[in-house]
């Protein structure tokens, strides 16, 4: 197969996934990520974080973007050489194709089975992420050059730094499949939610039904707790009893005034 052939092959793919919408991504990305994980639990997803990644700048602001998958396989010795990094494309490097082919609002997601032994990209290939408007680079391996792709704009997300050419032991088998990061199955055009703190994945088809509750959850929550800050215990006002959602309702039509301080009343 030559490499105009992978690249129809995997437009196609990528094609026939739901696109969420930059609307509802903007919306998304203004969602918490523990309103995301509670309201996905709620919707039979145990585990929908990206548990070990950390973000490479603690600087990262808040972002939501349609997954560009890309899948690893262990580096064999006769293929990946120098010899195929070439000023080509070439069907045996398809991880410059993949990064050519990254549309804006896409977050690049690596499958590097979690081998941080090799890095999953450096510096020059996230400065080219950031060029093609990527909203992020997500690997569950490693990445290299640290302090300057800490430095760019693009967040970015691993499990560790390392300066080992991916070549030594990752092989770029797929581009736009199914894949699994950090435990987690990722298909091509699912949502990538990620702030300093980390990443939550969102099913692309329950995109903008998160947007819509989860906006809401995260509102009901800051008043919550602006109250238990003013001093009322736990019960009956988190999680919300009836009554304290009346008072949100009430809180609200009152055009979101401050709430006095009360006197503690203990674990009653």
């Amino acid at each position: 197969m030559t490499i105009h052939q992978y690249a129809d092959t995997y437009e196609t793919s990528a094609d026939r996934a739901l696109r969420v919408s930059d609307e509802t991504l903007a919306r998304l990305a203004r969602c918490s990520s523990g309103s995301l994980t509670t309201q996905l639990f709620k919707r039979g997803f145990r585990q929908p974080a990206f548990v070990g990644l950390r973000a490479m700048s603690r600087d990262t602001k808040p972002f939501a973007g349609r997954a560009y998958t890309m899948r690893f396989i262990p580096a064999r010795e006769d293929i990946d050489t120098y010899g195929t990094m070439t000023t080509k494309p070439n069907g045996d490097n398809l991880q410059w194709q993949g990064v050519e082919q990254v549309q804006p609002g896409d977050v690049l997601v690596i499958d590097s089975r979690n081998d941080p032994s090799a890095a999953s990209a450096g510096n020059i290939l996230v400065t080219r992420l950031l060029a093609r408007g990527a909203r992020a680079i997500v690997t569950d391996g490693a990445l290299r050059d640290g302090s300057e792709i800490a430095d760019l704009p693009l967040p970015a997300y691993a499990r560790e730094i390392t300066a080992t050419t991916r070549i030594s032991y990752h092989h770029v088998a797929d581009l736009q499949v199914p894949i699994a990061c950090a435990g987690i199955a990722v298909y091509p055009g699912d949502v990538i939610v990620g702030d300093a703190d980390g990443l939550t994945l969102v099913p692309a088809h329950l995109a903008e039904e998160l947007a819509n509750v989860c906006l809401e959850q995260d509102d009901i929550e800051h008043y919550l707790a602006m109250r238990i800050a003013a001093g009322e215990p736990l019960w009956g006002v988190y999680p919300p009893a009836p009554q304290a959602v009346a008072d949100y309702r009430d809180w609200i039509a009152a055009g979101r005034p401050d709430i006095p301080s009360v006197i503690a009343k203990g674990d009653n």
